[in-house]
């Protein structure tokens, strides 16, 4: 019995070692650093975004679901990237122009590189654990609360759309 019982006690310890991801930082557009750790216990909606590109106008959608579920837990987190050549040259500039043309509130990163050699390592993690890596820009990973991809919506999703507002809902707990 006490070998079933190590065996066992083993097995959870490495279950319990698998789900948690990171700790994976990045650093914010604001100042500081976003630790993905402090979002624990919420799901989050990770998107790569670009402020050039034909889906950029989905930020408004974005900051329509963070207005929506933010006090059900939910965080959106925008990770601005230039991987796609279409984000503006400068942090600085990237939060001026989403301030300006879409008043957003969300959490955001640095411009931040998402695919390639040079992926951020959330999102080398991404790729390597679960198969998802960034084909465009606006391409959205939802997390459990545990930090595991639940969903996957590539940039053609409109955030808002009844998939996404049901994987967010059962990511919410109903």
């Amino acid at each position: 019995m006490p070998r079933r019982l190590a065996a066992l006690a083993a097995a959870l310890v490495m279950i319990g070692s698998a789900a948690l991801a990171g700790p994976f930082r990045f650093d914010s557009i604001d100042g500081g650093t976003l630790d993905l750790d402090a979002y624990r216990g919420k799901p989050v909606l990770v998107v790569n975004t670009a402020s050039q590109c034909g889906f950029t106008p989905q930020y408004e959608g974005l900051q329509a679901l963070y207005e929506t579920y933010r006090d059900r837990g939910l965080v959106v987190l925008a990770v601005p990237s230039d991987d796609f050549n279409q984000e503006l040259a400068t942090d600085a500039a990237v939060k001026d122009f989403c301030a300006v043309n879409f008043g957003l509130t969300l959490p955001m990163t640095t411009i931040t590189h998402v695919r390639g050699a040079q992926a951020h390592p959330f999102y080398a993690w991404l790729a390597s654990e679960h198969g998802i890596a960034p084909t465009w820009n606006f391409n959205k990973v939802l997390l459990d609360a545990e930090g595991q991809p639940v969903a996957y919506f590539p940039s053609s999703t409109r955030p808002g759309s009844a998939p996404m507002r049901r994987a967010i809902e059962a990511a919410l707990g109903g």
